[in-house]
């Protein structure tokens, strides 16, 4: 009997050799791997760079200058870094609120450059205080201040400023077609004021 176990006792071994590696490999697959901690580095996000404008302040305020301000940035925020207006500063025709854009110029008028009149103020030489109204009656339009221009028919003081504002950005007028450039002067408006208006 002992010798017939002994026969089977390589077959034997083997089998619990078989079943050890076999239970083994299970309890291996089983048990959970250990997760690597992988260490993410955050991607520092590039800054966002405000687009900015360049503005030139000019006129009646404390602080004249070339002025960086991000874009879409309005009137009162480039007379705010300008140090505002000052006392004699004619601002009532001012849109406070209005978009500037790159390479503007802004010229802020004191009331007396704004109440430009064709009589001369007496004491004062007719250079410091050039006229702007011709003595055909015509309004010069490369000269004529906003309450001058307001006069004219159809132009009130809105429009009269952006006249004055289109100037200041964009030269003198080289002919008298060219104030149909300036936004709200159509071909009606433009031939009811062309025999009143002149350049020279």
């Amino acid at each position: 009997m002992d010798d017939s176990l002994a026969h089977y006792r390589p077959y034997v071994a083997m089998m619990l050799l078989f079943l050890i590696v076999l239970v083994g490999t299970v309890f291996a697959l089983r048990r959970p791997e250990p997760v690597a901690l992988a260490i993410i580095t955050a991607t520092p996000r590039p800054t966002a760079t405000l687009a900015s404008i360049l503005v030139d302040v000019r006129g009646a305020v404390a602080k004249p200058g070339v002025y960086a301000l991000p874009l879409g940035s309005r009137l009162q925020d480039a007379l705010t870094l300008a140090g505002n207006t000052l006392a004699n500063a004619e601002t009532r025709n001012l849109n406070l609120a209005r978009r500037l854009n790159d390479g503007e110029q802004i010229n802020i008028p004191t009331t007396a450059e704004a109440t430009l009149t064709p009589a001369a103020t007496p004491g004062r030489s007719s250079a410091a205080t050039p006229t702007a109204k011709l003595p055909t009656g015509k309004i010069n339009i490369n000269t004529a201040g906003v309450e001058e221009l307001d006069t004219l028919p159809g132009i009130g003081p809105s429009l009269a400023q952006r006249i004055v504002e289109y100037r200041a950005q964009n030269g003198l007028f080289k002919k008298i077609d060219d104030l149909k450039k300036v936004r709200g002067i159509g071909d009606a408006l433009f031939e009811q004021i062309k025999e009143l208006i002149t350049m020279q």
